[in-house]
């Protein structure tokens, strides 16, 4: 039986299109000017990156309320490397033992978080809870409840650095050589009867899209920024593991049925550390390119991120009870929630009434998920 066109699939990225669509003629063409897209794409590489993490943990059926304090945590202590310590005077070498240090942080945080899940048996709402407000207390005690600036020339860089596109670039060669490669598969899937021509032709329409609109806006304004080539190699990273590793297949497992995964030999508490572990890698570095970022540690710059990445997740397709959904989905829901961000931005519209707005979308996906899973 061929394969039709799966609108379920694509229902995001087509609203997604939709509302760009929108935006540009509410914007008289503004929101398609490339430095806005460029901005756009930095706007929503760090929500991005926490809501790749998120997926992992969410779809062991778990949650964790604490990345936004793990940010502030791990922003801080970059900050003190940076300032206190004078690690930003070492160049290049005191800025990459800050990044390392910020990423340890997380991991620690997340070992602990894990660790009281799994071995104690309490929720996973509950304990993150806790963490949140501990390591957002732990951000005050450290930073004498003020922010800590400025950072390194090279530190800051990170976050606000870009990779020049030109038309010979390796970059760009990569990515068209991947991009052909994934239509030829497309392709061959097609010739073989296994796709309508429909939908082939659907799908590959969308695709070329989404890679179009971001490397025309590169390639017009100053380049490819330094945290978008960071968020890719994350993703491509945990598309891996989710994919190609036996982890990837325990986390589904646990998600879907924690008793019988147990059952069939998986051992489930390692699976749930594993992925809050990387939740704490991700938050941790979230934090130091959020400080990067704003060229200064407040012990508040993580507010209500973790919010933004479970909308992110779950507008993207990621079941709340777990074992279903997907990297890619997370990450076009987490480019959702920055265009409306933007967008309201760019019309000028109260930032009070722009949390209603996110409140009632949040509301919807919640709402969508839980139509989708009782059907």
């Amino acid at each position: 039986m061929k394969k039709t066109f799966d609108f379920k699939k694509f229902s995001t990225l087509i609203a997604l299109f939709i509302l760009f669509i929108i935006l540009a003629i509410a914007t008289k063409g503004d929101f398609l000017i490339p430095r806005n897209l460029t901005n756009l794409s930095l706007q929503i590489s760090i929500n991005a990156l926490c809501a790749v993490g998120m997926t992992f943990v969410i779809l062991t059926g778990g949650i964790d309320l604490s990345i936004g304090s793990i940010v502030a945590l791990s922003g801080i202590i970059v900050g003190l490397s940076q300032v206190n310590l004078g690690w930003g005077e070492w160049g290049g070498l005191g800025s990459f033992m800050s990044l390392l240090l910020a990423i340890l942080v997380g991991l620690l945080v997340g070992l602990i978080n894990g660790l009281l899940i799994t071995f104690f048996k309490i929720p996973p709402f509950v304990i993150t809870l806790g963490m949140m407000v501990i390591a957002g207390g732990l951000a005050l005690i450290a930073s004498n409840s003020s922010a800590i600036s400025p950072m390194s020339d090279t530190f800051k860089n990170i976050a606000k650095g870009f990779l020049p596109l030109g038309p010979s670039s390796f970059l760009m060669l990569a990515i068209s050589v991947l991009t052909l490669y994934f239509f030829y598969k497309k392709f061959l899937q097609h010739k073989e009867k296994k796709t309508t021509t429909s939908a082939y032709l659907s799908e590959t329409v969308l695709i070329s899209i989404s890679i179009i609109i971001p490397f025309y806006a590169y390639s017009s304004d100053r380049g490819i920024p330094i945290a978008v080539l960071i968020l890719s190699f994350v993703v491509l990273a945990a598309l891996f593991i989710l994919h190609k590793l036996p982890l990837g297949r325990y986390i589904f497992a646990v998600g879907g049925n924690e008793e019988a995964a147990h059952l069939s030999g998986i051992n489930v508490n390692k699976v749930k550390i594993l992925a809050y572990l990387f939740m704490g890698l991700i938050a941790g570095l979230s934090g130091a390119l959020l400080t990067s970022r704003l060229n200064s540690a407040a012990p508040t710059a993580g507010a209500l991120m973790e919010l933004d990445a479970i909308a992110a997740v779950v507008i993207g397709g990621t079941s709340l009870s777990g074992g279903s959904g997907s990297i890619v989905g997370s990450l076009i829901g987490a480019t959702f929630i920055g265009t409306v961000n933007n967008g309201m931005d760019l019309l000028g519209i109260d930032s009070n009434f722009q949390m209603v707005i996110k409140g009632f979308i949040i509301i919807v996906a919640v709402w969508s998920d839980s139509r989708t899973k009782y059907k």
